[in-house]
């Protein structure tokens, strides 16, 4: 199991909260990331600073500007932004709603957290500390370097491709399967039957190609024509 510690950057580039935004904003364009840990004299995670919360400064004309009606409605969203724009330090714009996970979370919740919570990396602890990074850079890198022929040193024949294929369209929970027969020839599969709609005709032909073993499929799916007045 491929897990963050696996795929984290382990040199992690942190500033201090006493920190200015200015150098906050040179060691990202020095180090070419967009966020860095915010780690405090203790060696205390206490927050994370990304491009993001730079982006509205005074200093080049890029803060928010609101209807002047709208400061009579959301004044604790108006005084955020004028801290976010103002601000000397970092401990003033990070964040510190903080998302993390264990150096031995699978890379597959490391994935969902990045998904679910709308960030592009995560900091990755051990014993409270914090160990590494794992970006969204850091799952493509890994997707890229994936082998498929590393799920298995064995060539499968072709029976126990179709038997592949097979449970792989029964485990999914939409469409009807069985109504499709699988059929298999040196690694090559072709597909039969009908479907209900292109969705599931093109969902049926990715779950073949994502089995084990399989060389190349080949869809000769019909879909189904809707009688007249079913819909």
């Amino acid at each position: 199991m491929v897990t963050a510690a696996d795929i984290m950057v382990r040199d992690v580039i942190a500033v201090r909260p006493e920190a200015t935004v200015r150098e906050a904003a040179q060691t990202m364009l020095d180090n070419r990331i967009s966020g860095l840990p915010v780690i405090d004299a203790a060696g205390k995670l206490v927050g994370l600073v990304t491009e993001a919360d730079l982006m509205r400064r005074h200093e080049i004309g890029t803060e928010g500007r609101r209807p002047w009606w709208l400061l009579f409605t959301s004044p604790e969203k108006v005084a955020e932004e004028f801290v976010k724009s103002h601000a000397r330090t970092v401990a003033d714009v990070m964040t510190r709603d903080l998302v993390t996970v264990n150096e031995d979370a699978p890379i597959g919740e490391v994935a969902a957290v990045l998904e679910k919570r709308h960030v592009k990396r995560v900091p990755v602890l051990r014993d409270g500390e914090v160990v590494g990074v794992v970006s969204r850079a850091n799952l493509l890198r890994a997707f890229a370097a994936f082998s498929p022929a590393s799920i298995s040193d064995t060539p499968a024949s072709d029976q126990e491709i179709a038997e592949r294929v097979n449970a792989q369209l029964r485990a999914q929970p939409w469409g009807m399967p069985w109504l499709v027969s699988v059929t298999v020839a040196d690694g090559i599969v072709s597909l039969w039957g009908t479907v209900s709609s292109e969705d599931e005709r093109r969902t049926l032909r990715v779950a073949a190609e994502a089995t084990p073993g399989v060389r190349e499929v080949r869809d000769n799916l019909v879909v189904r024509a809707v009688p007249l007045g079913a819909e």
